[in-house]
């Protein structure tokens, strides 16, 4: 009997997950023009610019040095600060923020504009604690990882709806 209702309870929970047309993402679709992409970053050996390199790779592009068929993904800002958000009655920092801010556009092989320059741009808030600092520390590097993860995917998406 449990089982039973167990499962009336998962292919309920399915049947509702589809309706709200809930999908997982997939990989971005890149089109024919990019699958050989010569990158040209700002900074890179910056942890977007190793992530945006591996996603657009898992995705499908070959990323080259040179050649004269590759689409060219420039990214001429690729800036991470960090500022004060807030400060306590006792004149200390309470809150940082991060922001991370990335430009690019995308050129073909003649150097004609595909995507025009773009910006896209995420922060977070963050409590920062003068007894805890080595986990202030952590939370400000796991941030910008996670920044830069996040603009990365969101510069490939961009890529793949390119021609659409």
């Amino acid at each position: 009997m449990k089982k039973i209702r167990n499962l009336i309870v998962l292919l309920f929970t399915l049947v509702l997950l589809s309706a709200c047309g809930f999908q997982l993402q997939t990989r971005a679709e890149l089109p024919p023009e990019l699958q050989q992409i010569r990158l040209e970053v700002q900074s890179p050996y910056s942890p977007f610019a190793r992530r945006l390199e591996t996603l657009l790779e898992q995705n499908g592009a070959q990323i080259v040095e040179t050649g004269k068929n590759a689409a060219v993904l420039e990214v001429p800002q690729n800036r991470m600060r960090k500022e004060i958000q807030s400060i306590g009655n006792n004149a200390r920092v309470r809150e940082y923020l991060i922001r991370h801010t990335v430009q690019f556009r995308l050129l073909d092989s003649q150097g004609n504009e595909m995507i025009p320059l773009q910006t896209f741009e995420q922060s977070r808030v963050y409590r920062f604690n003068a007894q805890d600092i080595l986990a202030a520390e952590r939370e400000d590097e796991f941030l910008r990882k996670e920044l830069s993860d996040s603009l990365a995917r969101m510069v490939v998406r961009r890529l793949g709806t390119y021609g659409k």
